[in-house]
């Protein structure tokens, strides 16, 4: 007897069939020129190699580049028998890809050629995060996992350097790691962390050691602060503004919104952005502040006056991460519902979006080019037709 998949074969809520049945009525839609792939896609990075190309990590197991100017998926990079879950490039160069998986273990590849390459095994769950680092003149690579630790790898023997692991406030599961580039030199590095649990973490990596930075607390002088704690629970994403003359930090959390912590103020938050239900990523722009998580949409912020300006639809599930292309002309989109989707962030296109949104909450219907008719009469035939007409004239 076969087992039946179909949803309408089991149980299923109110809310539950409401939202499935919502999905697969938005599924349709083109909008941010859609590019389907057959996974979920649970992260993704710009290809330093290219300005069209992005690298993602699916639930397949596989990391996918794919250019999203012409919708070429075809260089894919496979090893794991598990979701992947993070993604980044580094090594020499610049031409190792690196892969976080559910099998615990950190894979290589050459950018190039695809050849598989060293494999770093270590962390007892889920790698979720990792970042390339360069410490005292020697390439490694930094993970962190759902067993609460971060690692610290030599790239070239797979060698593990450092365990990290915060003594005074327990730490859950690592959601995110990125580098401190201002603060970080040739032979340390200030490693910034994000877990399950709501707090920030900074950390001085070096070849020999490692220890975790405290900061004076922003709101009581003199007294010393031994995490950033800025948001309600889970921070998902932390990214440093490479547009602002500051290098503030931003983040994403679970608790709906997307901050900028200040790094004059000592990373106390400077300002807040309300996008609702969990943020799973952030990016900024000279001009933007893009968020995006479970809700499926992107919304547009502008910059300098903290309002939303845009909300760009078209997921139909959550999205999972944001690459922003080409100077920031462009944001690219990934997401559980399998589909990466690409949007311009010219104020004009923007504006657009907006006015078509506007039009359709109205009920005014997008009109529809009109194709001329086709003659019923051949080009020879009209002519003919001309000419005995002048004639009777």
């Amino acid at each position: 007897m076969n087992k039946g998949t179909n949803p309408d074969q089991f149980f299923q809520t109110d809310a539950e069939q409401a939202k499935r049945e919502r999905r697969a009525a938005k599924a349709g839609n083109k909008n941010g020129s859609p590019i389907a792939l057959k996974s979920k896609l649970l992260a993704a990075i710009s290809d330093p190699t290219s300005p069209s190309c992005i690298l993602i990590a699916e639930s397949t197991g596989s990391v996918r580049r794919v250019n999203v100017d012409t919708g070429d998926t075809r260089q894919v990079f496979r090893g794991p028998s598990a979701p992947v879950t993070c993604v980044a490039v580094g090594g020499p160069r610049n031409q190792t890809v690196f892969a976080g998986s559910w099998d615990k273990d950190i894979w290589s590849w050459d950018l190039e050629s695809e050849t598989p390459g060293r494999k770093y095994s270590g962390h007892s769950d889920f790698v979720k995060a990792i970042v390339p680092a360069k410490l005292g003149g020697k390439d490694c690579l930094i993970s962190g996992g759902a067993d609460k630790k971060i690692m610290v790898w030599d790239f070239k023997s797979g060698s593990r350097l450092q365990v990290l692991q915060d003594q005074t406030v327990p730490m859950m599961a690592i959601q995110d790691l990125v580098i401190d580039p201002v603060q970080s030199g040739p032979d340390e590095v200030i490693l910034v962390s994000a877990s399950s649990d709501p707090h920030i973490r900074r950390w001085r990596v070096r070849l020999d050691g490692f220890e975790q930075i405290k900061d004076s607390s922003p709101n009581e002088p003199g007294a010393a602060r031994h995490t950033i704690l800025e948001h309600d629970t889970t921070v998902y994403k932390v990214v440093f503004d490479g547009e602002g003359e500051e290098v503030d930090l931003w983040t994403s959390s679970g608790d709906g919104t997307a901050k900028c912590l200040s790094r004059l103020k000592g990373f106390a938050c400077d300002d807040s952005f309300h996008h609702g239900d969990h943020v799973r990523a952030v990016s900024v722009t000279d001009q933007w502040i893009i968020t995006a998580g479970r809700d499926e949409d992107i919304k547009v912020w502008n910059r300098t006056s903290g309002k939303l300006y845009c909300t760009l639809e078209g997921h139909y599930d959550e999205v999972t991460d944001l690459v922003v292309l080409d100077g920031g002309s462009r944001v690219v989109s990934v997401s559980i519902d399998g589909t990466v989707r690409t949007w311009p962030l010219g104020q004009v296109e923007l504006d657009k979006v907006n006015k078509e949104q506007e039009d359709r909450a109205k009920g005014v219907e997008k009109e529809k080019a009109v194709e001329p008719a086709k003659g019923l009469m051949t080009v020879d035939e009209e002519a003919e037709l001309a000419a005995l007409m002048e004639d009777d004239d």
